[in-house]
């Protein structure tokens, strides 16, 4: 079985977007990674809405059944989320916690988890995005389902390649992945804003608190 690098986070925070690129650099990298879309988009779209309360477990079980089926080739799988999201969303629309166990021992079974921060702008994205305003609410309910289930977990910043790179720098020892190379400083180097720092494990602020305040 392949290692399975789970990406959860808030909607609209580039999950999927964060999912391809990892591939793709994992792969220049000579190293085999396939994604495994996220089911819940699939069957919105099948069924033109969202899922109804008695429903969220089916769904959750094909999404990982999926993850397992990709992790037999042996590669890398990078899992455009897992049961952990969609048993907090139960939680966050249906006040529905049932779903907790199951998806926190299924995501016990991952190499390691990427949340992905509150640092991109929120857009809009058909049935599955409900607003800007419900990102605080469930970053907190993913942090805290982690914490109590111990799980470690990296929060990766930045846009664009900068995302990327961030993500690569928390799965360099994880994966073996060659050190990256920076080039010398031609002059004395001013501090990153925290949106734009490489270091998942650095978090000057928290995503619901950095999300309200103004940037340094």
């Amino acid at each position: 079985m392949g290692p399975v690098i789970a990406l959860v986070g808030a909607e609209s925070t580039g999950k999927t977007t964060l999912a391809h690129a990892l591939a793709l650099e994992l792969r220049s990298l000579g190293r085999p990674a396939t994604r495994v879309a996220e089911y819940l988009r699939e069957f919105c779209d099948a069924h033109g809405r969202t899922p109804r309360p008695e429903e969220q477990a089916a769904i959750a079980d094909e999404q990982w059944r999926r993850i397992e089926a990709a992790a037999r080739d042996g590669h890398i799988v990078l899992a455009d989320t897992t049961p952990l999201m969609i048993a907090v969303y139960s939680e966050f629309v249906f006040g529905d916690r049932s779903l907790y166990p199951l998806a926190l021992e299924r995501q016990r079974r991952c190499a390691h988890t990427l949340l992905t921060g509150l640092d991109l702008a929120w857009q809009p994205d058909g049935l599955q995005r409900d607003g800007a305003q419900v990102r605080g609410p469930v970053d907190r309910l993913v942090r805290d389902a982690l914490a109590s289930a111990v799980l470690p977990y990296s929060v990766v910043y930045g846009e664009g390649s900068a995302r990327t790179a961030a993500a690569v720098a928390a799965l360099r020892p994880l994966l073996h992945l060659p050190a990256q190379v920076a080039p010398a400083p031609d002059g004395p180097r001013l501090r990153g804003r925290c949106r734009e720092c490489l270091q998942p494990e650095c978090e000057h602020l928290s995503s619901a608190s950095a999300a309200k305040r103004p940037l340094p």
